[in-house]
């Protein structure tokens, strides 16, 4: 069993055609149906039925299917990672909010102390930065929630918190006034949620939790992806909203929502760095990491080299 004969089945079994298999991998069909005539006779196994108008694949077939894209994808990553090396290039999975409002802060500058380094960023949701570590896809992740797997190390690097946005109105401004804010009658309000594989709605799940609300109690108006298209539909009006501080800060400053405090024991969140554990990052990915940990330490309170 070798890559190519692996190539040939994969490219058979996902286009179900011989003919298209040998024109996207730019073999002969001869070539295409010895590679496969090959595996069968090496695993003792049937692995496709091919019949005038279908090519069916065999339960054995199918495993070894999911194996060898397993296998290729291995191949191609790593070959990419160390093609990259050269050109000193970082893949890099970001979240929502450090996509949005973290990498436009340091990358500039970044980019003028260190030319050399180029960056590829993959927006995606917390689980999704991490699933693209664990399977080679991405070199460092930045996420807003801790991961909790062996192969992962997940580093905290900044400190942030959950807020509750409201329209503004004469309505949210009495209660702003208020000396205590009114959380049980903002919880009443019709609100708008994350998605669930975000760290912000989390940490926004880990406040609800804390307060014993359930959120079949709330009155959900809508479940929203997009971070800013929430702080648009709050300051339109549409509801109230949880979601995390360094996000709703311009809608604050500017005076188009109303931010309200949660208490701090249940609202503090952080942002991780990402990593496979067992891997040593490059001397550049590595050197990035320290940058970003010096720069945001002092929401931390804490300094020094990225730990493991």
């Amino acid at each position: 069993m070798d890559m190519k004969q692996l190539q040939s089945f994969a490219a058979v079994v996902t286009y179900r055609s011989f003919t298209k298999a040998a024109e996207k991998l730019y073999l002969s069909q001869p070539t295409i149906s010895t590679h496969i005539r090959l595996l069968e006779e090496e695993l003792h196994s049937c692995l496709i039925i091919r019949t005038k108008r279908t090519v069916e694949v065999t339960p054995r077939g199918q495993e070894l299917y999911e194996c060898a894209r397993d296998i290729l994808s291995l191949r191609d990553n790593l070959i990419r990672r160390w093609t990259e090396e050269k050109n000193r290039t970082i893949q890099l999975g970001a979240s929502t909010i450090p996509s949005a409002y973290i990498l436009p802060e340091i990358l500039p500058d970044y980019g003028r102390l260190h030319p050399e380094v180029y960056f590829t960023i993959h927006q995606s949701d917390s689980q999704g930065v991490a699933d693209g570590i664990l399977n080679g896809s991405f070199d460092l992740g930045l996420a807003g929630m801790e991961i909790d797997h062996k192969q992962l190390a997940c580093v905290p690097f900044y400190q942030d918190r959950m807020v509750l946005i409201t329209p503004v109105t004469p309505h949210f401004l009495a209660m702003k006034e208020q000396e205590e804010v009114p959380l049980d009658s903002l919880l009443r309000e019709p609100i708008i949620l994350r998605e669930q594989g975000s760290g912000s709605r989390k940490s926004a799940q880990r406040f609800l939790d804390s307060a014993g609300i359930r959120e079949e109690e709330l009155n959900v108006t809508a479940r929203i992806n997009d971070q800013e298209s929430i702080k648009n539909l709050v300051a339109g009006g549409l509801g109230v909203s949880i979601l995390s501080e360094r996000a709703a800060r311009n809608f604050a400053e500017e005076k188009r929502v109303l931010l309200f405090e949660l208490p701090e024991s249940t609202s503090r969140r952080y942002l991780y760095l990402l990593f496979r554990k067992n891997f040593i990052l490059k001397s550049y990915i590595q050197a990035f990491c320290d940058h970003i940990k010096k720069r945001y330490a002092p929401t931390l309170g804490q300094t020094g080299r990225l730990s493991r």
